[in-house]
């Protein structure tokens, strides 16, 4: 019997384009023999359609969840859930705890592993805790600025003469500043908290942006570092999205004892958030041979062309089989799950 897979696209971020691109090139990739897709758009303002018309993922009347048509009709069942979705509302863990709600297996991360790697700070003190390097940085709330901006512009100085202001809860470098000297600094945590009230201040590092892929649960798959070349300062909205501008070269031109490094880091990372299905751990990597996590992404970009893909190619998975190993990693970890006692 084909499974019933409910692929979601779209969502409430900026990164709203990429998803559509991801979740067509997903869609694809599903064996015809062993799935039957089902795609569900969320729009920009938050709604739910299925080839235009309204619908909710809810609960059924036997614990597991079916897709509702709310102009009426018969709810329609549903296997397992494809969030092909970037950012907030789709990789914080919210959709995620929806399929919990809903009894639905769920693509990727849990609800819990999702919230951690989509908050940077928070990311960044548990990976620290972990023993896992990372670059410094100061976590300023929308009330510290208010209260004592001073005490924050000294915590910067002391990261160095160069620093990135970033959103916590924010993905595609939206909201992002590259700060050189205290100038620009107070401008960049205003702009930032258009975006969140919680702000990273982060050391900038002089070095190469490599990544790398991890599959599975308890068994993984680590592929190769890629390195991401562009023509920027740095890795900008812009640079990420244009055609042309940023290419990921597999593997990455790294001595064989770095990329090691950076392949047992990935792991230990991915392991620490508690993170499961699929993730991409960011690193920076200086020219002395320092390797430092910057962060995880649960949910990377998903065309053929995308990182995660070419990662995941170059340890020998391709792209179909990447889609049906995660779903097949998803229906057997609610599996598991059912018979917990709880």
């Amino acid at each position: 019997m084909k499974r019933r897979v409910l692929v979601l696209m779209g969502g409430r971020s900026s990164e709203h384009e990429v998803s559509l691109s991801s979740a067509r090139s997903v869609m694809a990739a599903l064996d015809p023999d062993r799935h039957d897709p089902i795609a569900v758009l969320i729009d920009r303002e938050g709604a739910w359609t299925r080839d235009g018309r309204g619908v909710a993922l809810c609960p059924g009347p036997d614990g597991r969840g079916v897709l509702v048509p709310l102009e009426g009709g018969t709810p329609q069942p549903v296997d397992v859930v494809f969030p092909v979705l970037h950012g907030p509302f789709g990789e914080d863990g919210t959709v995620q705890g929806l399929c919990e709600i809903a009894g639905l297996p769920c693509v990727g991360a849990g609800v819990a592993a999702s919230a951690i790697a989509m908050d940077k700070a928070l990311f960044k003190h548990l990976a620290q805790r972990s023993g896992i390097p990372v670059a410094d940085a100061v976590v300023v709330t929308a009330g510290d600025w208010a209260d004592d901006p001073d005490r924050i512009r000294r915590d910067a100085a002391a990261l160095g003469d160069v620093v990135f202001v970033k959103p916590a809860r924010l993905g595609s470098s939206v909201g992002i500043s590259r700060v050189i000297g205290p100038e620009g600094l107070d401008d960049a945590i205003r702009l930032a908290l258009e975006h969140d009230e919680r702000v990273l201040v982060e050391r900038g590092v002089r070095g190469r942006e490599v990544e790398v892929g991890v599959l599975g649960d308890h068994e993984l798959v680590v592929s190769p570092p890629g390195q991401i070349s562009y023509d920027a300062e740095w890795y900008d909205y812009e640079t990420k999205y244009q055609a042309g501008r940023a290419e990921l070269r597999v593997p990455a031109d790294l001595p064989h004892e770095v990329a090691e490094r950076a392949r047992g880091l990935a792991e230990r990372a991915y392991r620490a958030v508690g993170c499961e299905g699929m993730g991409r751990i960011d690193f920076f990597v200086t020219d002395a041979g320092e390797v430092l996590v910057s962060e995880l992404n649960t949910i990377p970009g998903f065309t053929p062309t995308s990182a995660y893909p070419s990662l995941m190619g170059a340890a020998g998975i391709g792209y179909s089989e990447l889609v049906t190993r995660l779903v097949d990693l998803a229906v057997a970890r609610a599996e598991r799950t059912a018979r917990l006692r709880r």
